[in-house]
């Protein structure tokens, strides 16, 4: 299996930062060069689109499309930027933790899943506003028999 260039979503900059569960908002992606068994990496990519109100999925797709990469190897991958990676002929490949340069090599010896199917939309961190309205109406019902031994006058 051999590809000229692929885009790995990570944590971090560089082949040693671990790999990243989401792809629309992964903090970076890696591009590495895979061929025949050999890893080299070509540059990491602050990505862009992490921070889009809407739509990072389908700008990170461009951004990697626009970067001449034949493959990405993330965790999920929502259905909208599937759709745009399958139109411009990325293969996407499922990581299974561990680095960059792990996956990279895994990939390079057909170890990763090729994924056919997007995930599921909405995965990530969640941001949100509870208006939780207690009801409670304690009604303690304390029979006040206390026994005390108090010194009264004499």
């Amino acid at each position: 299996m051999i590809f000229l260039k692929v885009a790995v979503s990570s944590q971090g900059e560089g082949i040693d930062s671990g790999v990243s569960p989401v792809f629309g908002r992964c903090p970076f992606f890696v591009i590495v060069e895979v061929s025949e068994g050999e890893i080299k990496e070509v540059k990491s990519l602050a990505n862009q689109a992490m921070s889009q109100a809407g739509g990072a999925g389908i700008m990170a797709a461009q951004n990697i499309g626009n970067e001449g990469a034949d493959a990405i190897i993330s965790g999920a991958t929502g259905p909208r930027a599937f759709g745009v990676l399958q139109q411009l002929g990325i293969e996407v490949y499922q990581n299974v933790g561990g680095t960059v340069k792990e996956n990279a090599e895994k990939l390079s010896k057909g170890e990763l899943q090729k994924i056919s199917q997007p995930g599921p939309m909405g995965i990530g961190p969640g941001k949100g506003a509870g208006m939780g309205a207690g009801q409670g109406r304690g009604a303690g019902r304390g029979a006040g028999q206390g026994m005390g031994a108090g010194r009264g006058r004499r």
